[in-house]
């Protein structure tokens, strides 16, 4: 096909639940004038994330390396309370804690006091549940196998990250939210293992309250940082288990 027909650097908006092969596939079957030319996405997005996907198609494929390494601006989530195995809640509940004693107000000064820990330059691990390639096996794989692996880290630069608000969110209307984000997931994720343990620790092990609470952020990073480790050690600073609930990417370098 003639490159003109088509554009070497698309922007899509990767949907809540779609893996980012399932993005660009869908992307194919709605536009034919890409059905035979070849793609690849420059930088992933886990399936619990939106927003944007940067695709390089034709030539602009050979090119990938140099889109890699852009920075990023992301919108993201934190959910107090609750601890998962992949830091999002598309996990194993692993820790949580009752809440009904600690106010908005408190927890809002400790959000911000420990916002420093994650600005500027400082080491991340990788979490347990990512592509990143250890001796050959990628570590979530790992992870669902139960063996020990070495977590490796890498540098990572955080400009800026600013605290949006706190609210709090009834635990049915929680439920309710989760079940229906968890559902558009596609592929073996362990949503119906997930699932049946998001309600037992929302309906039994935290029947004594009814409110959670949640604390919105913005972001700007370099490549590969992860939104959903900050929101899990974020946590760990203030010594309450947290998870990312939402993560959108709203710029990747100067593309928005």
């Amino acid at each position: 096909m003639n490159e003109k027909y088509f554009q070497k650097i698309l922007l899509l908006n990767k949907k809540e639940g779609e893996t980012p092969l399932e993005a660009l596939e869908n992307f194919r079957k709605k536009n034919e004038e890409y059905k035979d030319v070849k793609m690849t996405y420059a930088g992933r997005l886990d399936p619990m994330a939106s927003g944007l996907l940067l695709v390089l198609a034709g030539e602009e494929t050979k090119n990938k390396e140099k889109y890699l390494d852009l920075d990023k601006e992301y919108e993201f989530e934190v959910l107090f309370g609750v601890a998962t195995d992949t830091y999002d809640i598309l996990g194993k509940v692993l820790y949580s804690k009752i809440l009904t004693n600690i106010r908005m107000k408190e927890l809002e000064k400790e959000i911000k006091t420990n916002l420093k820990f994650f600005t500027g330059k400082f080491m991340q691990k990788y979490p347990m549940y990512s592509s990143k390639t250890v001796k050959g096996k990628q570590l979530f794989k790992y992870a669902r196998a139960g063996a020990d692996v070495e977590v490796p880290e890498r540098e990572v630069f955080v400009k800026e990250l600013k605290f949006l608000k706190l609210r709090k969110i009834g635990q049915k209307k929680l439920l309710a939210n989760i079940k229906k984000r968890i559902k558009k997931v596609k592929g073996d994720f362990r949503q119906e293992e997930i699932l049946k343990i998001w309600r037992n620790n929302l309906t039994v092990k935290h029947r004594v309250f009814n409110t959670m609470l949640i604390a919105s952020f913005k972001i700007k990073c370099s490549s590969g940082t992860y939104v959903r480790s900050i929101a899990n050690n974020l946590g760990q600073k203030i010594s309450i288990p947290a998870l990312a609930f939402s993560i959108k990417r709203t710029k990747i370098g100067d593309f928005t």
